[in-house]
């Protein structure tokens, strides 16, 4: 072999070699590119709006360092032609994911549902202020359905109880619902709640279902302990029967808009108000609270006795001291009214 064919073979191999270190090089890019370990730790969740474009997306991947190299991610993005198919949502992010499983996600609209969960509501403007924070739709557009009247009409309610449709539990719902199918949903799951068993036991008590859950978020007001429910839906359902005014200490705190008060006074209970059941016979126009589905029930199951008086314990315990006269309950009254005063709660 001649030395210049010699010299020609072993220029090919270093190129050949050359080629394939260059082939290894750019296939672990690629690889890295597409398949490694792109995002980071620094949030658990992509937010996508509404009507956000790409660049939108680019910058938000961008500012909240979610993706190791934004550049890198915008090339697979654009590669597996995202910037056509941008859709909203709550994407959910893992550390070490792949730009190419992220933008697979995105590009596909699979995005993780919000489990929204919620108890203890006393006030409309809380229950919408909290969908505001979990839902991609601020609280105002929450609020704006919640005091329509014409939405309430729609779906068997008055503007009063419509606050009884929702029912405390917890729902999986996508992040970018609109506001009116959230409402909507509700509904839905209100009509599987209120099943024929339930709707029974309501008119065996001679209330509607959303008079069950008025009294409902009476006796959740009134209850600390969740055993005790039955007794004190008992004891209102009976002052109902005898056309008693239901005088529950909860609704004249809400007919005063006060829920710092922590002992009910002579004063509070003089509110010209259709909550102060002090004042007016039978159930208020609405829920004072969302009750929860265990005092709905408590109020389906009410525990039958023969009380129609009650007050709070003395010991603090949350319990209460039931009694059939106003004589019995005097004596308990004024006991609870010493140990308040032996702890200076005087409003």
């Amino acid at each position: 072999m001649t030395e210049k064919k010699r010299g020609f073979r072993k220029a090919f191999s270093i190129i050949f070699i050359l080629l394939l270190i260059l082939g290894i090089i750019a296939a672990w890019i690629g690889y890295q590119v597409f398949m490694g370990p792109s995002i980071t730790d620094k949030q658990e969740y992509l937010y996508v709006k509404t009507g956000d474009t790409f660049e939108d997306v680019v910058r938000t991947v961008s500012e909240q360092q979610i993706a190791k190299n934004p550049a890198f991610f915008r090339f697979v993005a654009e590669t597996m032609e995202y910037p056509d198919n941008v859709k909203p949502g709550r994407y959910k992010l893992t550390k070490g994911m792949s730009n190419r499983h992220l933008i697979g996600n995105l590009r596909g609209g699979y995005q993780e549902a919000v489990k929204f969960r919620f108890e203890n509501i006393r006030l409309k403007a809380n229950f919408a202020a909290l969908l505001g924070k979990n839902f991609e739709a601020d609280s105002t557009a929450f609020i704006a359905i919640l005091d329509n009247e014409e939405v309430a009409t729609s779906y068997g309610f008055t503007a009063a109880n419509f606050f009884t449709m929702f029912i405390p539990n917890t729902y999986e719902i996508y992040w970018n619902t609109a506001p009116n199918k959230i409402v909507a949903r509700f509904h839905d799951e209100y009509n599987k709640f209120w099943t024929s068993e339930r709707k029974e036991k309501a008119a065996a008590v001679q209330l509607t279902p959303q008079e069950v859950s008025v009294l409902a978020s009476i006796v959740k007001g009134e209850a600390l302990h969740t055993d005790e429910m039955p007794a004190i839906a008992g004891l209102y359902l009976n002052r109902l029967k005898k056309g008693m005014l239901l005088q529950a200490d909860p609704t004249v705190i809400f007919a005063n808009n006060d829920f710092t008060i922590r002992r009910v006074l002579n004063r509070h209970l003089t509110i010209d108000n259709p909550y102060n059941t002090y004042r007016y016979k039978g159930l208020p126009p609405g829920p004072i609270m969302l009750p929860s589905i265990a005092s709905i029930d408590a109020v389906l199951n009410y525990k039958q006795h023969d009380y129609i008086y009650m007050c709070a314990k003395d010991d603090f315990s949350g319990y209460h001291n039931f009694a059939r006269t106003q004589a019995e309950h005097l004596v308990n009254a004024r006991k609870f009214q010493r140990a308040l005063n032996e702890r200076n709660i005087m409003r």
